[in-house]
């Protein structure tokens, strides 16, 4: 009887620490991602905050906001996060500079359930993430890129400590309106570049391995179908889609933004070549001779992207 205990109580503790050691590693298997967003105006940001709370291999140790009126922003990154049950995400607020138009969602922010009741600097928290895991986190830029320039400017030493950034920003050979079936459109000055040249400049020489979502991959249509299934799911993630995407209040979304989140979960839904990239004064991003400083992809399959997408964010 005392053999059979003995030999229970080997198994039992044997299993406890598989299980123990399957959950230690499922935490440290997990990516480390910040994300910098002006979600508010187009509503491809929440599209691409959706996607990053529905997915457990991520581990998002934190939102800022970028651009105009940041703190208008937090709170509808904080409403969000509230209504769909993760206020264990932290959420800053970058320095506001003056808006350059009415923001769409912003009655999101007025009340509901938030997650928390204050925001800290986004650059202090980012630079402070960076030190504490170095070489871990990938920073996702999906707004201008102030507080990426600001992180730069302050400490480009920790800022080089970054594992990768990846961001929704540039057009290299298409424009706005080329979907790659019409008239080509030659590229343009993209919103995420164009108003903030200079941070933009920044992030392209500083070192940093950069992956670059630009408008010839990311002019992704959601059209009538897809948005039913979405909004007829009833989860908490996709019942917040429904409302931020009524104050919206336009018809067919484009979801440039989301592609960066895709990227990270499934970068072969966008695969990457290596070119040299500068950002001129009038917020082109052009190619160049040189050493590649970017990983950009050029390409993507609309179909692949919305089967995997709608997947993971419709799922109950």
């Amino acid at each position: 009887m005392n053999e059979w205990r003995r030999s229970a109580f080997k198994c039992v503790t044997g299993l406890i620490f598989c299980l123990c050691s399957v959950a230690v590693w499922s935490q440290l298997a997990r990516e480390k991602v910040i994300i910098d967003t002006d979600i508010g105006d187009d509503i491809d940001d929440a599209f691409a905050l959706a996607l990053a709370v529905k997915s457990p291999e991520l581990q998002v140790l934190g939102i800022s906001t970028t651009f105009g009126e940041t703190d208008v922003r937090a709170r509808i990154v904080d409403r969000f996060l509230g209504e769909v049950g993760r206020s264990d995400i932290p959420v800053l607020a970058g320095k506001p500079t003056p808006p350059k138009m009415p923001m769409s969602q912003r009655r999101y922010a007025d009340n509901g359930r938030f997650a928390q009741s204050s925001h800290g600097d986004a650059t202090d928290f980012m630079l402070q993430q960076i030190r504490k895991y170095p070489g871990e986190i990938t920073l996702v830029g999906i707004g201008p890129l102030m507080n990426i320039g600001e992180a730069i400017d302050r400490d480009p030493a920790t800022f080089r400590q970054l594992k990768r950034v990846v961001i929704m920003g540039g057009s290299i050979r298409r424009g706005y309106g080329d979907f790659g079936y019409n008239e080509h459109v030659p590229p343009s000055p993209e919103w995420n570049i164009v108003n903030d040249i200079k941070s933009a400049q920044k992030l392209f020489a500083s070192g940093v391995p950069l992956f670059v979502m630009p408008l010839d991959s990311t002019q992704l249509k959601l059209d009538e179908v897809k948005r039913a299934f979405l909004f007829t799911r009833g989860t908490a993630v996709t019942d917040q889609l429904a409302i931020l995407y009524h104050l919206w209040a336009q018809e067919t979304p484009t979801l440039f933004d989301p592609m960066t989140v895709v990227f990270v979960l499934k970068p072969e839904l966008c695969p990457v070549t290596p070119l040299h990239i500068v950002a001129d004064e009038k917020g082109y991003t052009r190619e160049g001779p040189g050493t590649p400083n970017a990983q950009v992809c050029l390409n993507s399959n609309a179909e692949d992207f919305f089967q995997f997408y709608l997947r993971r964010v419709g799922e109950r």
